[in-house]
């Protein structure tokens, strides 16, 4: 920690200057919320699989004793690795479960959001895990599989693809000390293009940028012997995932699409659908985060700038918010999703903010792939957060393909990027006060602007961010193709490359 931010901090400048991108990046958070269940996007995708660089990082993922022997039966020439997260390979998953569970499970959701577990069998590279628990993942992505909700698509076509749905798989559900190479717990992503480059391009930039991330692969997906789909499949922050990112003895904490980061109170119901516990719960409760809330939001400025250090891992704060600017994503912290998790370490007593949820990365939004990409798929998270279905049109029928709110109009104040922003409000953007007021301070935004120039010459001008990209583009030309072709790789890469490029970068203002 730099000793300037051990100690007092100015006063926060109420009239500090933010730039007009951020105000920019906000009012398409609002646009975005318009969009929010009422996209029909299928999630395709791909990943990575480089080693986290955090602080306290562990070394080996946990791994149970009594994980099932992994067979090579059924495992195809672009199938099983080294292992389930090695993203040099198109992995094969599949999941079967009775029909008859299945519809109760969504019927379920429908009448009351409960997202019921049900069994499924599950095969992962060759692997076969009976008993395995599988259910909805996701938020206001699912409300388009609620029959007759204003505002977005109907259910009945969504659910009758479930390789489509968005989902998380819990081996290890009703078999206990179940696993797959050490992994018990996985979600099956979505993204509004075809190819999901930008996800997996962003989630191994991360890495690099000494974030935590969660290591992705590209999988084919299929459900009930249906047609296999690309997807993006990614390590689900659970326990073993906390443990090899910081320490099995932290908390973990998910914010909610729901909720936001204000405080509303020192009683722990009142978070139910603010914050959600998913690692750690041996070691700590709610109380240091409801402790935490209520320091950012009602300290005094001389308190919070002088003891901020003290609260929040501030340098992996500026970074993660400078990777979310380069990285183009508006559905962050502050985003209509309020994407993030918090980890808590008991030892310091401090937290570190969790980046989470990159399918909207690189401008997302319906501009990665012409006029096929998305022109079938259900949306990501919280701007529909993992994919529901194909077939779906755009928010008030708007043409496939044309997902997005029009950025033309803004002019040369318009980005072709929405990072952190920092001061989201209304139905799109929200308010998080830990982002304002870091933003608010002097000697924070220059952390901030000189972790933004350090990333930009590490990771994008140096060439790596290309490089990245490369790799991943050769994976799903050389062992995709029959799931998307050649010309959709091309066209979406070029959007994403275009991010590395120094006069694309100085035309969005970065």
């Amino acid at each position: 920690m730099p000793h300037h931010l051990t100690k007092q901090l100015p006063p926060i400048q109420a009239h500090h200057p933010a730039t007009r991108h951020r105000l920019v990046r906000n009012m398409l958070r609002m646009a975005a919320a318009t969009l929010i269940g009422s996209l029909g996007l299928v999630a395709v995708a791909c990943g990575s699989d480089v080693a986290v660089e955090t602080t306290g990082a562990a070394d080996q993922i946990v791994s149970s004793t009594t994980s099932p022997s992994t067979t090579t039966a059924g495992t195809t020439s672009s199938g099983a690795g080294s292992g389930l997260f090695d993203n040099s390979v198109v992995h094969e998953i599949s999941a079967s479960f009775s029909q008859e569970d299945y519809e109760a499970m969504i019927q379920t959701y429908r009448n009351s959001d409960t997202k019921d577990w049900i069994e499924a069998t599950v095969t992962i590279d060759g692997a076969t895990y009976q008993n395995v628990g599988i259910r909805l993942k996701g938020n206001s992505s699912l409300s388009g599989i609620k029959s007759g909700r204003a505002g977005g698509p109907s259910g009945d076509v969504s659910t009758e693809r479930p390789e489509g749905l968005p989902w998380l798989i819990r081996l290890d559900k009703f078999v206990d000390g179940q696993n797959h190479d050490g992994v018990k717990e996985l979600v099956v992503r979505s993204n509004i293009s075809e190819t999901a480059l930008n996800e997996a391009v962003a989630t191994e930039l991360l890495e690099l940028a000494e974030l935590a991330s969660q290591k992705a692969i590209a999988a084919r997906f299929s459900v009930n012997d249906s047609e296999a789909v690309l997807r993006l499949v990614i390590e689900h922050p659970d326990d073993v995932w906390m443990a090899a990112n910081f320490s099995a003895g932290g908390a973990l904490y998910k914010a909610e699409s729901t909720g936001d980061y204000s405080y509303r109170g020192s009683d722990p119901s009142s978070y139910d659908e603010v914050f959600d516990q998913e690692a750690g719960k041996k070691n700590a409760d709610l109380t240091p985060l409801i402790d935490f809330l209520d320091f950012i939001n009602n300290t005094d400025d001389t308190t919070f700038y002088s003891t901020l250090a003290d609260r929040l891992d501030v340098e992996s704060f500026a970074t993660y918010l400078a990777m979310e600017e380069m990285l183009g994503n508006f559905d962050d912290i502050d985003g209509p999703g309020n994407n993030s998790y918090l980890y808590y370490d008991p030892a310091t007593d401090r937290f570190t903010v969790v980046a989470w949820d990159h399918n909207l990365a690189f401008g997302g939004m319906g501009e990665m792939g012409g006029n096929a990409p998305g022109a079938d798929r259900v949306a990501p998270d919280s701007v529909a957060p993992d994919s529901v279905a194909p077939g779906r049109a755009g928010p008030g029928g708007m043409a496939p393909g044309r997902m997005a709110p029009d950025r033309s109009g803004l002019g040369d104040m318009a980005p072709d990027r929405a990072g952190h922003g920092g001061m989201g409000f209304g139905p799109g953007g929200k308010s998080n006060k830990l982002v304002e007021r870091f933003h608010a301070n002097s000697k924070l935004e220059a952390l901030y602007e000189e972790r933004l120039a350090d990333l930009k010459t590490k990771l994008f001008e140096s060439g790596v961010g290309a490089e990245v990209l490369a790799r991943w583009v050769t994976l799903l030309e050389t062992q995709a193709s029959d799931l998307v072709d050649a010309a959709t790789i091309k066209t979406e890469a070029a959007k994403i490359g275009s991010y590395f490029t120094t006069d694309q970068a100085a035309a969005r203002g970065s």
